[in-house]
């Protein structure tokens, strides 16, 4: 599943994250990451790029993740894209939330960007598609 990502949408409100995810995401593996600062501009951004992959922070202003995730999820060419969020919440009964919304996973913050690319893998190869 990893080995078919090639493009991944970087959806983030803060600018550090976004640029902390990138240049290690960039670094590490041959993906291209196309950066978005908010809900509205993944739901813009998606169906033009069709990325593998969207990260999806999930507090954000004006639309959170999981109201983007829902948005996404209307237009049918996106529906099969995996969605991973990321957030500094992650109770037990978030993430099992999180899951019934149909994210492929859910990664922490603040994450290790060293080890931001296995996580990512790992949550992908668990993933039945």
């Amino acid at each position: 599943m990893i080995d078919n990502i090639k493009k991944v949408l970087l959806v983030d409100d803060d600018q550090n994250i976004r640029f902390v995810a990138q240049m290690t995401l960039e670094g590490l593996t041959e993906w291209k990451i196309i950066p978005a600062e908010s809900g509205k501009a993944a739901i813009e951004t998606a169906p033009k790029e069709m990325p593998d992959l969207i990260l999806l922070d999930v507090m954000m202003p004006e639309m959170d993740g999981p109201t983007t995730l829902k948005k996404l999820q209307e237009n049918p060419a996106l529906r099969p894209i995996p969605v991973i969020f990321m957030t500094a919440k992650i109770q037990t009964d978030e993430l099992e939330n999180y899951l019934k919304l149909g994210a492929a996973g859910v990664i922490g913050k603040p994450f290790d960007p060293m080890t931001l690319p296995d996580e990512i893998a790992k949550i992908l190869n668990s993933v039945k598609r």
